[in-house]
């Protein structure tokens, strides 16, 4: 294994076990080694190592198959090369996330990965940290700043959408909010809106529709934008699930995307390349934040002290322009007879 990634095997060790003191570029040789050697871990070798196998929980509610589909790949990959038992308790948002939670804390799991929209439970952080559990939040738009986070810039990722589509030639351009509980919400429309006002673009409150990160209320909000008097010539949805919804809206009132309207998404899920036209979005690189917070998470367990600083980590975001977008279409006026 450190032959083939071309590094000790102590540092073969640290990757494995989720230590923070790799620099990114060895850690991605050594990541590429343990996928094209098929590697897993000795659990008994690792026990007598002393390392321990540890119990870490995964707390989902995410309405997102997408999503959720995406994150829990990165999760089983990293708990697999960490040696890590994994938990999995799906909670419904109110009383049954709590009850879950306190019952993972008697059972003494040694810590805890929050992905949205559980990340921002304020009910769920206090419990935990009342207990002192070990946590981590993935996708988070404001992660608490004494808790292990990682997430992509919100703000800048929905700006830089925004901008494209403006490129575009775009003027009037509808979005679709998601669950105004989560803080990834409000930095996305605060994204959205400044790149607006670079162009000197008033901000029309009319252009955007509530969401809930659902595919059900990508149509209901695509249904609204479209029922206007004067329609937006683009829609730039806050992820995949609600951006589909909107082609299928589009394709019902017969309408062609993008040459009649264009749609964006966010995040880059299966679903952006599984419908017709494939959707321009934001790829989130969900898989690898989940991979993160395991070592993350990993890392800060079996530390003997305390770090020096919580580590808030944010990983890249992309652009991926597919079929979905175009120019708006250059309609002759009509003229009355």
């Amino acid at each position: 294994m450190a032959r083939a990634a071309g590094v000790s095997a102590m540092t073969v060790s640290r990757v494995i076990n989720g230590e923070n003191n790799v620099r990114p570029a060895t850690r991605d040789a050594v990541n590429a080694a343990i996928a094209a050697l098929d590697y897993s871990p000795n659990p008994a070798a690792r026990s007598l190592a002393g390392a321990g196998q540890l119990r870490i929980a995964l707390l989902y509610s995410n309405p997102s198959a997408g999503f959720l589909g995406e994150f829990l790949v990165g999760t089983l990959e990293q708990a697999a090369r960490a040696d890590v038992q994994l938990i999995f308790e799906k909670c419904e948002i109110g009383d049954h996330e709590l009850e879950v939670t306190r019952d993972l804390i008697a059972r003494g799991v040694d810590g805890v990965v929050l992905p949205p929209p559980l990340n921002e439970s304020a009910a769920v952080l206090d419990l935990l940290s009342e207990a002192k559990v070990p946590t981590v939040l993935v996708a988070s738009g404001q992660p608490p700043e004494h808790l292990i986070a990682v997430s992509i810039d919100n703000r800048e990722a929905a700006f830089t959408m925004t901008q494209h589509i403006l490129a575009l030639g775009h003027r009037r351009i509808g979005f679709i909010e998601g669950d105004a509980n989560q803080a990834a919400s409000a930095a996305r429309l605060e994204g959205y809106r400044a790149a607006l006002a670079t162009q000197g673009i008033a901000f029309d409150p009319a252009l955007v529709a509530r969401g809930l990160f659902t595919y059900r209320s990508g149509l209901d909000a695509a249904e609204e934008l479209l029922d206007r008097a004067d329609p937006p010539t683009a829609i730039f949805a806050s992820n995949d699930d609600m951006a589909a919804a909107t082609v299928a809206v589009a394709h019902r009132r017969g309408l062609d995307v993008p040459s009649d309207i264009t749609v964006c998404g966010f995040d880059d899920t299966l679903l952006a390349t599984a419908i017709w036209p494939e959707l321009t979005t934001i790829h989130q690189p969900i898989a690898d934040m989940s991979r993160a917070a395991i070592a993350m998470l990993v890392a800060a367990i079996r530390r003997k002290e305390p770090a020096k600083g919580v580590d808030h980590r944010l990983l890249d975001f992309t652009l991926i322009r597919r079929q979905s977008d175009a120019a708006p279409r250059r309609r002759p006026r009509t003229v009355a007879s």
